[in-house]
């Protein structure tokens, strides 16, 4: 594990960095009134769906298009090391994380919160900075997977598109072009 945060940081620095500034952002509204809450997680329901939808169906579609890049991966003349389908591996992980949180996320804003009557008008604030940390956290995994992604099919686009020398290309292929 700790490999992977060597390897990755910056993509991990940008997901924090996004986290980071949407949290902030989010203190700048001050303390609030359970019913200015309750007037607030009405007003920002619609654009939370939203932004769940989005993750959900951007984390399909990359689940999706890894399946395309492995197969452009084992069809390519290279022999790529391990790393590569390590580096894969973990956009697939983070990524299908990413694709359950926001569907969890999105399935609790579909149930009629707001139109409770039994709920104290008091958790209606706690409802809304837990609504704001989560929007937050899945923004910056998606922003993490995006630049993990980008790293990846950089690399591939060096590699195979490029036919450049890389970390990740295999030894021994290396020795076997010099020997010929």
């Amino acid at each position: 594990m700790k490999d992977f945060f060597k390897k990755n940081k910056l993509s991990i620095y940008g997901g924090l960095i996004t986290f980071i500034f949407l949290g902030v952002g989010v203190f700048f509204l001050g303390d609030m009134s359970g019913y200015k809450a309750k007037e607030l997680i009405e007003a920002s329901l619609s654009g939370i769906n939203m932004l769940c939808n989005t993750i959900v169906l951007g984390s399909a579609t990359i689940l999706a298009l890894l399946l395309t890049l492995l197969g452009i991966s084992t069809s390519s003349n290279s022999k790529l090391k391990k790393a590569h389908y390590k580096q894969v591996l973990n956009i697939a992980k983070i990524d299908t994380i990413l694709f359950i949180s926001a569907l969890i996320m999105f399935q609790m804003f579909n149930i009629p919160i707001t139109e409770s009557e039994n709920m104290p008008t008091e958790w209606f604030k706690y409802l809304y900075w837990v609504t704001l940390f989560f929007s937050s956290l899945l923004s910056g995994m998606m922003v993490t997977v995006i630049l993990l992604l980008y790293t990846t099919v950089t690399n591939i686009i060096t590699i195979v598109g490029l036919g450049k020398d890389h970390y990740l290309i295999s030894e021994d292929e290396i020795e076997e072009e010099e020997q010929d």
